[in-house]
């Protein structure tokens, strides 16, 4: 049997990170170390995690398997083969622990990881709080949010099998951007599905992708089978995840020479996200603080999982006892509104048919600006996570959140992705409660990627123009009457 190619290893300097010098009161644990001192450990400092760890393997409860869309049977391995490579499907199914993660990722991950654990000390006083608030910086990788700590492995995965192209759908721009920048270093050639709302409202979004060499187009597109049918339905029609993932997929699952790359909801997904944990713990260790609250934003839940999972395990140790708490849009409120049920990944119904909390295959959400939150549906392992009620999730409008991103960027500095805005959010409410009762809660949140690309929807908050949008009840029925029964 031939050896599978395996991409080079790719040198990364150790350069010496600015984000060292910032004041101490603001930075828990933050950069970039030399090998030397990787090698032994030191205070204030942590490397980046040698594995993913894998929230399933402690759970007292398994998930619900993933069914067959045909025959509504578990599925199996082979069913996946047409979209992944092996080892993603591997880590699809798996129930193992703790995951290795290769060095040619690790070593990609240096360019950025670790990401800054900061003290939001100026926020804090604004508010009059008690609180500490203290928030994972995302934002410093070269695509500006936390995708790229599943990009890179995705894409790598797939170099090492064989792939020559893959295929994937972006919401808010930021996914398609991080595996751009990922197939860019493994040569891979990359094809985005951007909805179309986002495509319309984040130019500099699509630029960055085709900088990175990819071809982006607007969804639904007159690219695929799918596209055009929903374009015959609907000229006119904003998009949605749902139906950008019905064109990745068709085009996987028709070329042999194309793999489909998703950048949420799935297990490995999820398990890559991890690293954001991870760190965390390790820097909050070093200043002898533990967290009260974990606080995030969902739309298909990387960023929340990231980030929670390894301190729910902390939390089923008995080590700590944090609550876990996922904020969402309320245009979007697939935790709070949702019903738990097998439904498509997909607007077309060509995926796996998934246990999670969803609107139905066929919700179309408002056009908010929070493009990313934006999705039908919750990660499976997410929605099982809060069936067994370790978690709560709640929703917000969009004005409140972007009044809360600018407390947050005319304190803290940096301007927020609209979809962290929710957790800011979240955190100043949780915040503001403290002030009232005296409690001296720490509040951790999970600052999942900078604004820069987004400013347009700043401007639209500051002219007054943005308002806040809801689900129609009646598109809501309509869609929860599609789900298929199982």
């Amino acid at each position: 049997m031939a050896t599978a190619l395996r991409p080079p290893r790719l040198p990364v300097p150790e350069q010496a990170s600015s984000l060292h010098r910032l004041p101490k009161h603001r930075v828990a644990v933050t950069g970039r170390r030399s090998f030397a001192a990787r090698a032994g450990s030191y205070p204030g400092n942590v490397g980046v995690p040698k594995q993913w760890y894998n929230l399933i393997a402690d759970l007292p409860v398994k998930p619900p398997p993933m069914l067959h869309p045909g025959t509504h049977q578990p599925l199996n391995p082979s069913d996946l083969a047409p979209l992944f490579p092996d080892e993603l499907i591997r880590q699809e199914l798996t129930e193992e622990r703790f995951i290795d993660i290769p060095d040619e990722v690790r070593d990609v991950y240096e360019l950025w990881r670790p990401t800054p654990l900061i003290r939001a000390k100026r926020l804090e006083k604004l508010l009059g709080t008690p609180a500490k608030i203290y928030y994972k910086y995302e934002g410093t990788s070269p695509a500006g949010s936390h995708k790229g700590n599943t990009a890179v492995p995705q894409a790598w995965y797939n170099a090492a099998a064989g792939v020559k192209n893959v295929v994937t759908e972006t919401g808010a721009g930021q996914w398609g951007s991080a595996l751009s920048f990922a197939s860019t270093l493994f040569g891979l050639n990359c094809e985005v599905w951007q909805v179309r709302a986002s495509y319309d409202q984040k130019p500099y979004r699509r630029l960055m992708m085709e900088t990175w060499g990819a071809k982006v187009h607007p969804s639904p597109s007159d690219v695929t089978e799918a596209g055009r049918r929903l374009l015959a339905a609907d000229p006119s029609s904003p998009g949605s995840l749902g139906m950008a993932i019905s064109e990745a997929v068709e085009v996987a699952a028709t070329n042999a020479d194309t793999k489909y790359c998703l950048g949420s909801v799935l297990n490995h997904v999820l398990l890559h996200q991890t690293v954001i944990g991870e760190e965390c713990l390790e820097q909050l260790a070093a200043i002898g603080d533990t967290p009260d609250v974990v606080i995030g934003c969902t739309g298909g839940g990387s960023n929340f999982g990231g980030l929670a999972f390894p301190f729910m395990r902390e939390k089923l140790a008995g080590r700590m006892n944090p609550q876990f708490k996922a904020v969402e849009p309320a245009a979007c409120p697939t935790l709070t509104k949702g019903v738990y049920a097998y439904d498509y990944g997909d607007t077309a119904g060509l995926t796996p048919l998934m246990k999670m909390h969803t609107l139905g295959h066929d919700f179309v959400p408002d056009p908010i600006h929070a493009g990313g939150l934006r999705y039908h549906g919750m990660a499976p392992l997410i929605s099982h996570v809060y069936e067994l009620g370790f978690m709560e999730a709640m929703s917000i409008q969009q004005t409140e959140c972007f009044e809360a991103a600018l407390q947050f960027a005319r304190t803290e500095g940096i301007i927020p992705a609209p979809e962290p805005t929710h957790a800011i959010a979240a955190a100043i409410r949780e915040a503001l409660e403290c002030k009232r009762t005296g409690e001296e809660k720490v509040i951790l949140i999970a600052m999942c990627g900078h604004g820069h690309f987004d400013l347009a929807a700043y401007d639209r908050y500051l002219r007054g123009d943005m308002i806040d949008l809801s689900h129609s009840a009646e598109k809501l029925k309509e869609s929860l009457g599609a789900i298929p029964k199982v």
